[in-house]
């Protein structure tokens, strides 16, 4: 073999499997325990992380995260516990079951400790999200009754029963700083609807995008809500509802049914796709839609903030790994076969442009030696 085309074959072993890098999207946080896996539920612009660790038993404890340090909650006697959302002051909502393993609504703070919020009466609480102003929202079960109700806490004060669409269930999943509070509640026929709270409209029904079924997941203080809505066709798309109108974000991804976890200020929306055995993240900024790639990107997407993070966990042959990246990261496109053509054509130009070379040098050579009285037989 000509040695120009062995330097390029030997060129194209090394450097072809460089073409498909790992996508550098994500970035681990750093919340590792032996043997456990992590996600992040929420982080703030300070970094702080209401972040979760899950041992090989599947047991989820919830953790306070900050400047690589983890801060355990729960309560006294009790193994499970759950850390949703953090505010920007480093507080901490969740839920954590007690030694009789009815479970408790709960504040944390590094000044405070922890602050069990109560019930509506019955025996278990869940706190699932939290303003800058210190109000929580979530859901408890009544007393006497098979029901649970929404509620709304503001420190010093009872919690405040949201009530519910004419059913027996209604779930708080978030708040903005204006109090308006989302979740979702059975009507009187027994589906679940995405609901917007506010102290003068009471409960509102949002409706859906054609199907039976939807829920509220976020708010931001513009009060524009994401969450997920049942089609007319039984699949779930992720939607964003402007106070006027609900936007389709799954037919924008076009693929697999979609949930939208997350929103900030600027109403950057984030979310999973489930297709098939596949889980896909999405970003819905500007405008425009970024999905990113089984493995590409986040495992779970869980929320954003105003710093735009997106928070929630990669996954690896390890298991989960607490995650973030910048919403505005592109989606990985592995171009490394393109990128291999291209150089195997690059490397046969070059080696028969080195063959001609050396043809051309070679007959320049023999010119001179035959000038010089030299048999061309013998060369």
């Amino acid at each position: 073999m000509l040695r120009p085309l062995r330097i390029c074959l030997v060129f194209l072993l090394l450097f072809s499997g460089t073409s498909a890098i790992a996508n550098p999207a994500a970035y681990s946080l750093g919340i590792r325990q032996p043997g456990m896996e992590s996600f992040a539920n929420d982080m703030n612009a300070r970094g702080q992380v209401a972040a979760m660790l899950e041992d090989e038993n599947g047991l989820q404890r919830g953790y306070y995260f900050e400047k690589g340090k983890l801060t355990e909650l729960g309560l006294p006697g009790g193994r499970e516990s759950i850390a949703r959302r953090i505010n920007a002051d480093g507080v901490v909502i969740g839920s954590a079951a007690g030694r009789n393993g009815a479970w408790q609504a709960f504040l944390y703070s590094g000044k405070d400790g922890m602050h069990v919020i109560g019930t509506l009466g019955g025996a278990n609480s869940n706190g699932t999200a939290i303003n800058d102003r210190g109000h929580a929202v979530g859901f408890s079960d009544l007393a006497g009754e098979d029901e649970w109700h929404a509620f709304l806490y503001r420190p010093g004060e009872a919690l405040v029963d949201l009530g519910t669409l004419g059913g027996k269930v209604s779930y708080a999943n978030a708040l903005n700083n204006r109090d308006q509070v989302v979740g979702a509640s059975a009507d009187k026929n027994g589906y679940r609807r995405a609901f917007l709270y506010d102290a003068a409209h009471g409960m509102v029904d949002l409706g859906t995008l054609g199907g039976r079924l939807s829920a509220a997941t976020a708010i931001n203080d513009k009060g524009i809500v994401a969450g997920a809505s049942e089609t007319a066709d039984r699949h779930w798309h992720a939607f964003v509802y402007d106070g006027k109108h609900m936007t389709d974000l799954g037919a924008l991804i076009g693929r697999g049914n979609s949930y939208a976890t997350g929103i900030n200020n600027a109403g950057h929306v984030v979310g999973m796709v489930q297709l098939g055995d596949e889980r896909l993240s999405f970003v819905w900024r500007d405008g425009k839609m970024l999905v990113h790639g089984a493995g590409k990107a986040l495992y779970l997407t869980n929320a954003i903030n105003d710093s735009e993070q997106v928070v929630g966990a990669t996954f690896s042959s390890e298991g989960l790994d607490a995650a973030a990246m910048f919403s505005g990261t592109r989606p990985f496109v592995d171009q490394g076969g393109v990128k291999l053509a291209w150089l195997c054509i690059l490397c046969v130009f070059g080696a028969a442009a080195a063959v001609i070379w050396r043809k051309r040098y070679r007959g320049l050579q023999l010119a001179g030696y035959v000038g010089q009285g030299i048999r061309r037989d013998r060369i």
